[in-house]
């Protein structure tokens, strides 16, 4: 994922790394227009002063015409050059003006490039601690995932061990209900055995019938007792053991009375 928080100290807000660069390529594009300004400025003087030169070349060859037109000549020259010295004179205060401003161009140039040349080296160290602690960040991820997993294997190694603990917790309560069951099972079956040997006689039998039946009914509650309790605690510890969450409580045992 893209972390798209101020990256601080070197951003008060998101964005300021790309806004330097930004201000880095407009200053290139101002110095860029100045040198071409300045250029077009410089070749149209030249082109002034060639235009001056050619006229004043084709001044000295009208002075070798006629002697009849030297006067003419002369006060045209005169005028010539008056107007050429005046335009001159006006060329020479553009060329003042336009190395003026070439000058404050140059300066404007050289304070640029060595704003440029500033945020250059400011950029790069921003950028050089920003690959530091990419790194650092790196290796410590690199730490972390591996504590994770050694924390998940010991977190998958305490759910195996509490899924034991349960399930043997689960089979010692069966194991006590099952043997307390059979005991009372055995106990009772004993007292029905005898009832029934007392019974063999004639006389008894009618007064003993009615105990018989009971202590049968009794064991009959009572097996069935013990086959609800040992389904009840499979089913606790077949729930365990596919990963569900119970509660650690023993198996309701109904109370039954003996005859």
């Amino acid at each position: 994922e893209t972390n798209t928080l101020p990256f601080h100290p070197f951003e008060n807000q998101p964005g300021d790394i790309l806004r330097v660069e930004k201000e880095h390529q407009v200053l290139k594009e101002q110095l860029r227009e100045a040198e071409e300004k300045f250029e077009q400025l410089q070749s149209r003087s030249s082109e002034e002063i060639s235009a001056l030169e050619e006229l004043l070349r084709k001044s000295v060859e009208e002075t070798e015409v006629s002697q009849n037109e030297l006067d003419w000549f002369h006060q045209d020259s005169e005028t010539q050059g008056k107007k050429w010295q005046q335009e001159k004179k006006e060329n020479r205060d553009n060329l003042k003006a336009l190395r003026s401003t070439a000058k404050k161009h140059s300066d404007t140039n050289e304070r640029y490039l060595k704003n440029i040349d500033d945020k250059e080296k400011q950029y790069n160290v921003y950028l050089n601690t920003f690959l530091d602690t990419s790194n650092k960040f790196a290796n410590e991820k690199v730490k972390l995932e591996e504590l994770i997993k050694k924390s998940q294997d010991d977190c998958q190694e305490c759910v195996k061990r509490a899924v034991k603990a349960e399930i043997s917790v689960f089979q010692n309560w069966k194991e006590a209900e099952v043997w307390k069951l059979n005991g009372t099972i055995a106990k009772a079956e004993a007292n029905l055995k005898m009832l029934k040997a007392l019974s063999s006689s004639a006389s008894a039998a009618p007064l003993l019938k009615s105990q018989i039946d009971s202590w049968e009914t009794f064991i009959s509650n009572v097996k069935k007792q013990l086959e609800k309790v040992e389904a009840e605690y499979e089913e606790k510890m077949e729930l365990v053991k596919n990963g569900a969450r119970i509660s650690l409580t023993k198996v309701e045992v109904m109370d039954i009375p003996s005859p």
